[in-house]
């Protein structure tokens, strides 16, 4: 039986055509069911399935500012066949996708307890986990899951992103929801420490003070995939890491469902940036008085071509309709580039006075 509260959009046959479990041909599109233990939790491509047991309906109907945590069970098979169960607190969290009116499921906050994770599990040591929950329909939240594994190619200072299918069980009720695809993020903490960094927080910053061939990866890979829902002032989908604290931070972006390469139904750019669509590029780096120093972020990105584009065209969970849009949008970003005009229209932009690539966003009210 299916909870209820499930959207049933998702529970169509045409979805479940779409997105069975499928055998990937690259590691980012990797299926099989089960992980070893002894690999890392974000160390494998394998997609998991976990099992979240308790008052699902309480849970998802709490979506105020001070949702609050309610214990449940987390449990999945491991490669040696045996059943894993965890109890931990689980809450509702973000802004925009928390609200009923714009999704389904609202994003989730999983907390585990040292005392209550066994050693050999993959969430030992684990703390506070992020899980992206489909908004609607799986197939937004693999796309987005590839735009974190894109980022991870650009650089280690990114979020390492683990698939996961996710059952949604209510043992009162004796209801069992179809497994929904799901995003597992690495803890802020734990990616600064992988990159011997510590974290920022509450230090307004504007983005010329950031580390500046860390942030023109990012920027430029914001633009790649279309999505202008961030800033560095606000810590808009972004955040600071430092070596110490003599030292610029450096830009690691985060929350990419309102890219265009993702085409999520209900993303639209701010309407201060003037733009018809997510699927409109605008470059919102600063001002640069020499766009040649744009050339080694460049590089980078054409050095990469073949992986990026294979991120999606050896994924067969995606569509065949749109791989064949995402190729042409990749091609239009690889075109850019490679144009000496092309790329002075595109990154000059930020100098024009009466553009809008500087607008400040504030907060849209996104998670």
């Amino acid at each position: 039986m299916i909870l209820n509260l499930l959207n049933p959009l998702l529970m169509t046959p045409r979805y479940h055509t779409i997105l069975l479990p499928l055998i990937f041909a690259i590691r980012v599109c990797s299926a099989q069911p089960v992980q070893d233990s002894s690999v890392g939790l974000f160390e494998s491509d394998e997609i998991l399935t976990i099992q979240i047991s308790g008052n699902m309906r309480a849970l998802l109907k709490d979506r105020s500012d001070n949702s609050s945590y309610q214990s449940f069970q987390l449990s999945y098979t491991s490669s040696d066949s045996s059943r894993i169960s965890i109890p931990i607190e689980i809450k509702t969290r973000g802004h925009f996708r928390k609200m009923s009116g714009n999704c389904t499921y609202p994003p989730l906050m999983l907390n585990f307890s040292k005392e209550n994770t066994p050693t050999h599990s993959l969430f030992y040591q684990q703390d506070k986990i992020k899980l992206v929950t489909p908004c609607r329909g799986d197939k937004y939240v693999v796309r987005e899951y590839l735009a974190y594994k894109l980022y991870n190619l650009i650089s280690p200072k990114s979020f390492r992103a683990k698939l996961v299918k996710v059952i949604y069980e209510d043992p009162e009720k004796g209801k069992k929801s179809e497994p929904l695809y799901g995003i597992l993020l690495e803890e802020e903490g734990r990616m600064a420490k992988r990159n011997n960094s510590i974290t920022v927080e509450g230090k307004m910053l504007k983005p010329e003070q950031t580390q500046a061939d860390d942030f023109l990866n990012m920027a430029v890979f914001q633009y790649l995939i279309g999505n202008t829902d961030w800033s560095v002032q606000y810590y808009q989908n972004i955040k600071l890491i430092t070596t110490d604290s003599l030292s610029s931070p450096s830009t690691v972006p985060y929350d990419f469902d309102h890219a265009g390469i993702v085409e999520a139904p209900y993303a639209n750019p701010a309407p201060e940036l003037l733009l018809g669509s997510t699927r409109q590029r605008r470059y919102r780096g600063y001002c640069l008085s020499n766009l040649s120093s744009l050339d080694p972020t460049f590089a980078t990105f054409n050095k990469l071509k073949a992986e990026i584009y294979d991120v999606f065209t050896k994924c067969p969970m995606l569509e065949p309709a749109y791989i064949k849009a995402t190729v042409k949008f990749l091609d239009g970003f690889y075109e850019t580039i490679n144009n000496p005009k092309a790329i002075k229209r595109e990154f000059g932009y930020p100098c024009q006075k009466d553009g809008t690539a500087n607008v400040v966003i504030q907060g849209l009210k996104k998670n």
